[in-house]
């Protein structure tokens, strides 16, 4: 069984900035020694997510409108209280998406659907430079 550490880096727009990451986590994984195993995809920080959606400009718009009817921008947070700042709506709405992705990997191949991308998403109010961290598991 092989363990294999990968970082992928990215610089976003700031918020609800969309980076499909499938192309890097492809290539990653065939140049990988992994033929048959996992690979898990990890955001460290509390303020951006990664998931899976069909990576079209349909969505892209969809999205940041979903999450503003779920959690509003233009309201109050208790979070802005603690650190005097305004992004108590990104920590909520990344706790919704999550921080992680497993998927399989066959034939060193990262499995997905024809229409499915992995896509890292930014909730925080401003650009960051982002690190993913990613872990494959197998053989």
């Amino acid at each position: 069984m092989n363990v294999i550490e990968k970082d992928i880096t990215i610089t976003t727009k700031g918020e609800m900035d969309i980076i499909d990451i499938t192309p890097q986590l492809e290539k990653i994984v065939n140049n990988s020694a992994i033929s048959s195993g996992i690979i898990c995809v990890f955001i460290g920080g509390s303020t951006g997510a990664l998931t899976t959606l069909e990576y079209e400009p349909g969505l892209q718009h969809d999205i940041p409108k979903a999450l503003e009817r779920i959690a509003p921008k233009n309201t109050y947070y208790a979070h802005h209280e603690t650190w005097h700042d305004d992004n108590g709506h990104s920590h909520i709405r990344a706790c919704l998406i999550g921080p992680s992705i497993t998927l399989p990997i066959r034939n060193k191949k990262v499995i997905h659907g024809t229409w499915q991308q992995v896509v890292f998403i930014e909730l925080d109010t401003q650009p960051r430079t982002r690190t993913i961290y990613l872990q494959m598991l197998g053989t």
